[in-house]
């Protein structure tokens, strides 16, 4: 995994291990390498969601304080 990846970058990612994953073709290795890097793009966009989401809730909070 790049270390400047974005979210985006990430899932299109996640999504072709996915696809050669089903489509039977890799080896027993390779689908171990995929599981093992399909895994970390999960963690990975897991963690991007919940920042953002709070980002989300930090300004929301912030916006409510300045309305009242």
């Amino acid at each position: 995994m790049k270390k400047n990846m974005t979210f985006e970058a990430a899932m299109m990612e996640l999504s072709q291990i996915v696809d050669r994953m089903e489509s039977g073709e890799a080896t027993l290795d390779e689908s171990l390498k995929l599981f093992e890097s399909g895994t970390k793009l999960a963690s990975f966009c897991y963690e991007k969601l919940q920042n953002a989401e709070q980002k989300i809730k930090e300004i929301s909070e912030l916006e409510e304080r300045r309305e009242e």
